[in-house]
């Protein structure tokens, strides 16, 4: 540890204190010990190099898409509503040449008709563009929040990309040096540990320390609650959807119900887009329901907001850098956040339930979360 401190006489001075170390032992006497597979390191780095790049490539075109995706989107509202506005204007017109070509025994009641035609169409053409800039607003929103956390990893794959490429230039450079082969070694799998870690393969095995059980059922309640998803925030909330009586329900960091929204039927999957918002895959075949609800965590409060209806069922959902995968009984759908069919990724008709996890569920419904600090909440 060193400490610097400036005396009254403006002289730094540096106080040093050692830590004494229990064990030391010489590098050539690790060497024979902990022998190091120079050629397989050399295989490992150009692998995970490969692999980064790859992400970075992925991501800088997810970014891309998501940017056009949303600029689709925006030029389809301008659209919608110019249309609103020439459609105000034409009904206006319409109105006032009925009204003058028509005879009336009162010039008063007349008059008052067309005020309040006009009004009611006003309102109800006000209340869509409304509700169409507020979805828009919503999905700026998300469109900022992705694209922050994707340039981040795009930033993190760069870093990495120059880490590798300097340890695999030194690697080969190396010779039959034991010493440098086994400090190269113990800094290449740190740096390797941290990549395969941004690649989303760990390798780390979770031990289970604790078990508790925790009601959510809530006054309103008609039935008994069935947990179908669950997504952990990062202040540590939790949302879980209660497929029996149709709600999501916000959990506090003690597991308590704090707020709660109902759906329209029954919610079967979900998926985290930010950290305040998520999405609700709903679907029942009898009333041929099939949508995708977006709800807003806002101060400890949710928010129902935009809905996307879809043609075939919606039984799990997830999230990827800006798009939807939503899967069916039998196939698997790619989707912008606008509600744009991208494409299909997979389909099987073979039976009524088909893919990779069988039961009705493509993407896979065993979810592990982890929750601050260190529990996991676990769903089926």
């Amino acid at each position: 540890m060193i400490i610097e401190l400036t005396f009254p006489s403006y002289v730094p001075v540096l106080i040093v204190y050692f830590s004494q170390c229990s064990q030391v032992t010489p590098i050539s006497g690790l060497t024979n010990t902990q022998p190091t597979d120079l050629q397989g390191l050399l295989v490992e780095l150009e692998t995970v190099l490969g692999e980064i790049k790859r992400l970075q490539i992925s991501h800088e075109l997810s970014v891309q898409s998501l940017q056009r995706t949303y600029k689709e989107h925006t030029e389809f509202i301008e659209k919608q509503m110019l249309a609103n506005i020439n459609t105000t204007t034409n009904i206006k017109t319409t109105i006032d040449e009925c009204g003058n070509s028509c005879v009336s025994t009162s010039g008063k009641n007349e008059q008052y008709l067309k005020e309040e035609m006009c009004r009611s169409v006003l309102s109800i053409l006000n209340e869509f563009d409304n509700i169409t800039v507020k979805e828009l607003n919503e999905m700026k929103d998300e469109v900022i929040s992705i694209k922050g956390s994707v340039t981040s990893s795009i930033k993190k794959c760069t870093g990495f990309q120059k880490d590798l490429s300097q340890f695999h230039e030194f690697v080969q450079k190396i010779g039959d040096n034991k010493d440098l082969c086994l400090i190269a070694s113990v800094k290449c799998k740190h740096i390797l540990q941290q990549a395969l870690n941004l690649l989303g393969k760990s390798g780390k095995a979770f031990n289970v320390l604790g078990y508790s059980e925790h009601n959510v059922k809530i006054p309103s309640d008609s039935g008994s609650c069935l947990i179908t998803g669950c997504c952990v925030l990062p202040n540590g909330q939790v949302l879980v959807t209660d497929s029996e009586n149709y709600k999501v329900k916000l959990l506090n960091q003690q597991y308590q119900v704090v707020s709660h929204c109902d759906l329209a039927d029954y919610p079967q999957c979900m998926c985290l887009l930010t950290p305040s918002k998520v999405a609700v895959a709903v679907n029942i075949n009898a009333c041929n329901t099939h949508e995708v609800q977006f709800i807003t965590v806002t101060h400890s409060q949710l928010d129902p907001g935009r809905k996307l209806a879809l043609q075939h069922q919606c039984l799990g959902i997830s999230h990827h850098q800006g798009e939807l995968f939503i899967s069916s009984a039998t196939a698997l759908f790619k989707y912008s956040l606008s509600g744009k069919l991208v494409c299909r990724l997979y389909e099987d008709r073979s039976d009524g339930c088909t893919g990779k996890n069988n039961g009705g569920f493509i993407l896979q419904h065993y979810k592990f979360l982890c929750p601050p600090p260190g529990r996991v909440a676990y769903s089926i």
